[in-house]
């Protein structure tokens, strides 16, 4: 391959991870694009509605419902799973006996599949045979309809979103403490700052990039959210726990109203990449001030 430049090398080595990129993943949101601009039922032809799609989602109250729900959560998410997560790295990076066991138990929701962590936490939370519910009758008190209501719920499944990743964060975190330069803690040891004082003035300024990083995987993982609520609640009563993932789910497959369907998960997409960006973009502007 001499003959070639380097560029043309680089090409054809990444020529085979960008078709299979290009098949399994660019296609698709052609391919989605295409028909939320259409009528199809995934058996007829598609029928060109304009954006029709998109007015009768504007107008769909189950879809703001979900959208709501999917919002609760996505701020339960970023306010509590990675300032959590932060703490309890920071925490696992002393000197704390046992602290590989620790890591280990902690990291392990995240190796179980997501429809497994639903009905572990069905039994936990279901208002009538739930662990919780149980302990508190027990007690002589009356427990809440912690899944199934329309309260509750988004609550609840962000909790049990936060246990599910903070193993996953959790992990992103300590590798970030662990790379961190130790003459500068030092140094900060030697001025005189305790433990506390090295995590608000010197640790948490060089971590910005890992929290960052932790963030974004926080807010794309909430707009994914779909075995957790397909398992607790069904999205029950009539829809109004559903988030957005199961809400299109039901339309695009249980009703077969693949344009519609399609339409929501290209709004979905969207509001994703429009979270990230968004998040990246405020926080390099408050770096720069």
């Amino acid at each position: 391959m001499m003959w070639l430049s380097r560029r043309w090398q680089l090409v054809l080595m990444l020529a085979p991870a960008l078709l299979v990129y290009t098949g399994y993943l660019v296609y698709p949101v052609f391919y989605s694009v295409f028909f939320s601009f259409s009528d199809y039922n995934g058996v007829s032809g598609a029928k060109p509605v304009g954006a029709a799609n998109y007015v009768q989602m504007w107008h769909d109250a189950l879809f703001w419902s979900s959208m709501r729900n999917t919002l609760v959560i996505l701020a339960i998410a970023v306010l509590v799973l990675v300032p959590l997560a932060f703490l309890v790295a920071a925490l696992l990076s002393g000197p704390v006996r046992g602290a590989g066991v620790l890591r280990a138990l902690i990291f392990a929701p995240a190796i179980v599949a997501p429809i497994l962590i639903g009905l572990i936490w069905v039994f936990i939370l279901d208002p009538s045979v739930g662990l919780i519910n149980a302990l508190l009758i027990s007690l002589g008190v009356s427990g809440p309809q912690w899944i199934g209501g329309t309260t509750l719920t988004p609550v609840s499944v962000s909790m049990v979103y936060v246990w599910q990743m903070i193993g996953f964060i959790v992990t992103i975190f300590y590798a970030g403490l662990k790379m961190l330069p130790r003459d500068v803690l030092e140094a900060s040891e030697l001025d005189g700052a305790n433990r506390g004082q090295q995590l608000r003035y010197v640790t948490i300024p060089m971590l910005q990039e890992t929290f960052g990083i932790c963030t974004v995987l926080a807010i794309t993982g909430v707009f994914k959210i779909f075995e957790l609520v397909y398992v607790l609640t069904g999205g029950g009563p009539v829809h109004l726990s559903d988030v957005l993932v199961s809400y299109m789910y039901y339309i695009t497959f249980q009703q077969q109203n693949y344009g519609y369907g399609l339409s929501m998960a290209v709004v979905i997409c969207v509001l994703g990449a429009a979270a990230s960006i968004g998040f990246l973009a405020l926080r390099r502007r408050g770096g720069r001030a």
